[in-house]
């Protein structure tokens, strides 16, 4: 073949030729942070910055370095924080070469920054308490310092691109606040133990100052400042003690300290900063430390090369974020003018003590106006008449005509008196048209077999979940202000309402009731979903478990019905077109214009974490024309029917979810949107396509899915009268609950169980009968279905056992 060595040379010069953006690469210059010292180890020059000496060889210490890499590697991607390409395998070594050449002849990116922050007080701190690896809860007061730290960041214009934390509550939720007021939440997250507070071993739950009595202030403050000095030890009875806690289930038993040095703290950080944040921020992100004091000021010294006597000096204050900037060699650039602390090149946003003094200035004008509202002692601010706003502010003047005139007329004046469900009147789907004959007939050839109540079974005869058994938790979001108004929501991004935030916290004291623990939880990018999921977390005290957040758990795109309600609706398109709306399975709403604020695309804070969405070449070239640069640019959807909604959310389910987390044995919890849940819930349920419309579900209500019995089960709220009934699930429940599968383990066990059950009663008879045992009659009772259906049977409280993560 002659002509060959000239085709190959062809294709490989169209290769090259193409833009860099084109052959679909995404630049990872981790390549030149690790070439920073290569004649030694990064490890090995940071604990000698940090003062550890040479204890190891140059072989020794290459092999320590190799092994920390594999260690902060995969405890980095257990989970992955960021949606990747979901193509075969085939498809994805087909782009290695592209994004290998795309690496080689694009620029290297400019560093991004860091920006450092200490979480906010916790209840131990305010009573001066050794705090360590404990786990209180932040004070009002530290709440009010986060939100500080995040307006300080706003007015400096830093935004963060990743966010680590430690693993305890006071980091996490630290910097939750911050992203919350940021309006970021859907930022990938880490939590990683090797930021957490340093390990007061025996003095963890002691008080300080009593501490000082009784052993005197200087050895207790040796033990504090030291860099070298350890405090007593854990003995492992402690409650304190890490290795009791299943949040560390993971680690080695030489990884779980028993006291630990300020020198022993800095060093578990210098591994995550090496291999994980150094190379975040040279791949130009912005990356978001919440960490605690110690910890943080171990980051100073490797980055600073502060001496062992003058990190002692270094102090970071709560609520005032620390900002590094880098060359493009990855080092501190020095603050110049800016204000800044001895020894250190960071930025202090604010002067420390600021905070302090103004904290202290609220809590003295609270003592001396009583009932006086921080929203009285902030600044009023003017803001725009929202829909949101106008419609609240109609509904709460049409309540008071009610209260005064006893005579309700809204249902034939506005939206608001559309209440076919009380938490979400904004669906497609009429309940009324749907309730009656005319569905049984539409759907009778799909009723091949008598609907079953929720549960087939007698309470004591369930199919309980073992502690070995994985099981899926499904949890539709609180409610919103949206919600409550009857808007079409979609990808709009509302935070919970007041009864939205106590959906939430009901749902997880109803799991804790029950015994139910996680270890993994997934949601989708909209602060509601994300929300729901850590109020979830925190009443279940497991906020620290890996936290995945997908748009496609996202709600349906309406389109250009996004934020309208049904009468705004009605009035521009028509009743027949809303109609062919709210009932079409596949039918889509009108789309949304590329140049809109509802297009997805246009939210230039999350379209960088999406990979996984092909590219739009007519969008990719209208916006390089627009910035007269290369712009590419992926499909974002602009209106999604139901079914769209389910080709992206199932797929999620089977091929991320089920892999990543349900086959290795994991507890999962999935906190999302009603038609993203719906179409799960369709896969596992097999619900037809003509019922979809009909099912409802409730806000902040668990769905219970048992894998092992292929069944959805409901939860008894043990602590309220009101309980959840399948008839707020709407006419298409009997789908959602049908019978479960019973194996033939449940019989072996159910026959094991009778049978001692019968011994019992003849070692203790109460009568002269004698036992009888007739398995047949017990199995038909097993089987039978209950004919009401308005009774929902509560979930076995088997206790669950902690698993690792």
């Amino acid at each position: 073949m002659p002509n060959s060595p000239r085709i190959l040379f062809l294709c490989l010069s169209v290769i090259v030729s193409l833009p860099p953006c084109v052959v679909g690469y995404h630049t990872r210059w981790s390549l030149q942070a690790t070439k920073l010292h290569t004649r030694r180890s990064p490890i090995q020059l940071a604990v000698k910055a940090i003062g550890g000496g040479d204890t190891r060889d140059e072989e020794g210490f290459d092999f320590y370095s190799r092994d920390l890499q594999k260690q902060i590697t995969l405890e980095s991607t257990e989970y992955p924080v960021i949606d990747d390409d979901v193509g075969s395998k085939a498809k994805r070594w087909m782009k290695i070469p592209f994004q290998w050449i795309g690496r080689r002849l694009s620029k290297p990116p400019k560093p991004g920054k860091l920006i450092l922050l200490r979480c906010g007080q916790s209840e131990w701190n305010a009573n001066g308490t050794f705090t360590g690896w404990a786990d209180p809860d932040l004070t009002q007061q530290g709440i009010q310092e986060c939100q500080h730290a995040a307006r300080l960041l706003l007015a400096e214009g830093y935004e963060p691109d990743l966010v680590y934390t430690s693993r305890l509550k006071r980091s996490i939720k630290s910097a939750a606040y911050v992203l919350s007021e940021l309006g970021t939440l859907f930022l990938p997250l880490q939590k990683s133990w090797r930021l957490n507070e340093r390990c007061y071993g025996a003095l963890t739950g002691l008080s300080k100052k009593e501490t000082a009595k009784a052993m005197g202030a200087s050895v207790v403050q040796a033990w504090r400042n030291s860099l070298k000095a350890r405090p007593p030890p854990h003995s492992k009875e402690d409650p304190y003690y890490p290795g009791n806690d299943r949040r560390y289930a993971d680690l080695r038993d030489d990884q779980i300290p028993l006291s630990e040095s300020l020198l022993d703290t800095m060093k578990r950080t210098i591994p995550l900063w090496e291999y994980k944040i150094k190379r975040d921020i040279a791949n130009g992100n912005n990356v978001l430390v919440v960490g605690h004091g110690n910890t943080l000021r171990g980051l100073l010294k490797v980055i600073d090369d502060v001496s062992d006597v003058e990190i002692q000096e270094v102090n970071l204050p709560r609520g005032i974020p620390v900002v590094y900037s880098f060359d493009k060699n990855l080092r501190p650039q020095p603050a110049g003018k800016k204000m800044s602390q001895l020894n250190t090149n960071a930025i202090f946003l604010e002067k420390p003590g600021l905070l302090q003094e103004a904290l202290k200035q609220q809590d003295k004008w609270r003592e001396m106006v009583p009932g006086l509202d921080e929203d009285q002692i902030r600044p009023q601010v003017a803001r725009d008449q929202t829909l949101v706003d106008a419609l609240q502010q109609l509904r709460a003047e049409q309540r008071a005509e009610i209260a005064i005139t006893g005579v309700d007329d809204m249902s034939t004046q506005s939206p608001l008196g559309y209440e076919r469900w009380d938490d979400d009147p904004s669906e497609f789907e009429d309940w009324d048209e749907f309730s009656g004959d005319e569905f049984e007939d539409r759907l009778s050839p799909f009723l091949s077999w008598t609907p079953a109540s929720v549960s087939p079974v007698s309470e004591n005869k369930r199919p309980a979940l073992k502690e070995s058994d994985p099981v899926v938790v499904f949890i539709r979001h609180g409610r919103t202000a949206h919600n409550n108004l009857g808007l079409f929501t979609g990808w709009e991004d509302p935070p919970l309402a007041p009864d939205g935030i106590e959906d939430a916290k009901r749902a997880g004291r109803i799991l804790k009731q029950h015994g139910f623990q996680f270890d993994v939880l997934y949601t989708s990018w909209l602060a509601r979903a994300i929300e729901t999921g850590l109020y979830v977390l925190d009443e279940l005290d497991c906020p620290w478990i890996p936290v995945i957040k997908s748009w496609r758990l996202n709600e349906r795109n309406y389109g250009a019905l996004t934020g309208k309600s049904k009468a705004m609706i009605a009035n521009e398109y028509g009743e027949e077109q809303l109609k062919r709306w709210r009932r079409g399975f596949k039918i889509r709403p009108p789309p949304v214009s590329s140049y809109s604020l509802n297009y997805p695309g246009n939210d230039f804070r999350r379209i960088k974490y999406v990979k996984d969405l092909r590219v739009s070449w007519t969008e990719t070239i209208n916006r390089s024309i627009e910035q007269r640069k290369f712009q590419l640019h992926r499909k974002f959807p602009k209106t999604e029917s139901l079914h769209d909604c389910m080709k992206r959310s199932i797929p999620f389910y089977t091929e991320r979810i089920t892999k990543e987390a349900i086959h290795r044995g994991k507890r999962v919890l999935i906190t999302s949107h009603e038609n993203a849940l719906r179409g799960i819930l369709m896969h596992l349920c097999g619900i037809p396509e003509e019922a979809m419309n009909q099912l409802h579900i409730p806000n902040g209500v668990p769905l219970v899915y048992n894998l092992k019995a292929n069944c959805i089960t409901l939860l008894e709220d043990n602590e309220s009268d009101t309980q959840i009934s399948i008839e707020d699930f709407g006419p298409a429940a009997k789908y959602l609950f049908r019978p479960c599968e019973l194996d033939d383990e449940f019989f072996e066990e159910s026959t094991v169980e009778r049978t001692e059950a019968s011994q019992q009663v003849v070692k203790n008879p109460v009568s002269d009968a004698p036992p009888r045992i007739n398995i047949e009659e017990d199995m038909e009772i097993i089987v039978s279905r209950d004919t009401d259906s308005s009774t929902t049977p509560p979930m076995d409280g088997t206790s669950f056992s902690e698993l690792s993560p």
